[in-house]
């Protein structure tokens, strides 16, 4: 995160001896990226953060990835796999859609609290398609809804704890884990890492963690269990899953002070650049991976210029794969084909891609936007996962063409 905050009860200086008034000694714990050389944040633990009692194989389901040959367009119907979500949890629910080494990207939609969780592998971007939580963390509680962009840090111990199911329906989300760290993009940001004016997001739109958060003294002493992704070489996936049991609740943090926690973005606090005549995909740039970029697109003003194209003109994107999450409103450009809310579109490199014929002739005439999605695109190609698989929608890539498909799929 571009700016430093400080929560909760914390010494004067870094790396001293500290203790709470009632005489309860704190230890303290750094959370860093590269080492000890970027961002990182300093946190105080009434029990010694690493006193581990045990530690299991934690069974992530089916991992393999399938690549996208012969090469194909595709639209996933994820949804369609997620019927009973009454016992599943927003972890262990997860389901593979698409991956390469980068970044592996799953959708779960759940109705019961997580377990204790951390990512080992890397940062995660979390999209809050429908419904309601709360994610509590050693960092604290942050109030999270539809349209929210979540992100959480490597390592960061947290749950997921749906609100208001009955009313709202189960939490669905779009689960973007990282082999790395993510960060808003530097073109919005000086090189002292503050937002700049005329940037699309600022720091007043992110929501951040209410704490500190606390267990209740009846449960803070005891072993407690966290689910664990990490890497493991030598593995089909490179991919492992543990539970690690602690003698103590990891939520015991008294404070903290950094600039590495967890955050939300809403969607609807981005402010799109418009212009007479449609401006490309990076200006919709919300976050930046290790061999990826995310977008939000949000409805905005139509393009005002003498016949202007205002849908996405045809493109091959020669360096990248991008994959379309369209969680809300109808999307002109592909009416027609098949794509509704849920689903979840790849457009491989290699390809050109774009509107319907008729989106396309229709376009000028347009005068209301109504195009709502996540976008990742990725820079090395991306592989199908179970959930992708089980869930393919076999007449998607002849929906630009009025002519029956001349090959088979495989």
């Amino acid at each position: 995160m571009p700016y430093y905050r400080a929560v909760g009860q914390y010494p004067a200086k870094r790396h001293v001896a500290f203790s709470l008034d009632d005489g309860t000694p704190c230890f303290e714990e750094f959370i860093g990226e590269e080492g000890f050389s970027s961002t990182g944040s300093l946190l105080y633990h009434r029990h010694v953060p690493s006193a581990l009692v045990g530690s299991r194989d934690w069974d992530l389901g089916d991992q393999t990835l399938v690549p996208n040959t012969p090469l194909l367009p595709r639209h996933f119907r994820v949804p369609d796999a997620f019927d009973d979500v009454r016992r599943a949890d927003a972890v262990r629910g997860r389901r593979l859609v698409l991956g390469n080494a980068d970044v592996r990207i799953s959708y779960v939609a759940a109705e019961v609290d997580s377990p204790l969780y951390s990512n080992g592998v890397g940062d995660e971007i979390v999209f809050v398609e429908s419904g309601a939580a709360v994610l509590e963390s050693i960092f604290g509680r942050i109030e999270v809804r539809q349209g929210d962009n979540v992100v959480i840090p490597r390592v960061t111990i947290h749950r997921w704890l749906p609100v208001d199911v009955d009313t709202l329906g189960p939490l669905r989300l779009l689960c973007v884990e990282a082999s790395g760290h993510v960060t808003p993009p530097d073109k919005h940001r000086s090189r002292y890492g503050q937002f700049l004016e005329g940037s699309p997001m600022t720091e007043r739109d992110f929501r951040v963690p209410q704490g500190p958060l606390l267990a209740d003294d009846a449960i803070a002493g005891e072993d407690t269990d966290v689910y664990v992704k990490h890497r493991a070489p030598g593995t089909p996936s490179g991919l492992h899953g543990s539970v690690v049991t602690y003698d103590h609740h990891p939520f015991d943090v008294v404070g903290w002070d950094g600039q590495l926690y967890p955050y939300a973005f809403n969607y609807r606090d981005f402010a799109p650049v418009v212009g007479a005549y449609l401006q490309p995909p990076p200006t919709y740039q919300v976050f930046s991976g290790s061999g990826f970029v995310v977008c939000n697109f949000v409805p905005r003003p139509l393009e005002f210029g003498p016949d202007a194209i205002k849908v996405p003109y045809y493109h091959s994107n020669v360096d990248s794969d991008e994959v379309m999450f369209y969680f809300a409103g109808e999307t002109a450009a592909r009416k027609g084909s098949g794509i509704r809310t849920g689903s979840i579109s790849l457009h491989p490199a290699a390809y050109t891609h774009g509107p319907r014929r008729q989106a396309y002739l229709d376009s000028p005439g347009l005068s209301e936007p109504n195009e709502m999605a996540f976008m990742v695109d990725t820079f090395a190609p991306l592989a199908v996962g179970e959930a992708g698989r089980a869930t393919d929608d076999p007449s998607y890539p002849w929906s630009w063409s009025d002519k029956p498909h001349a090959g088979g799929r495989q």
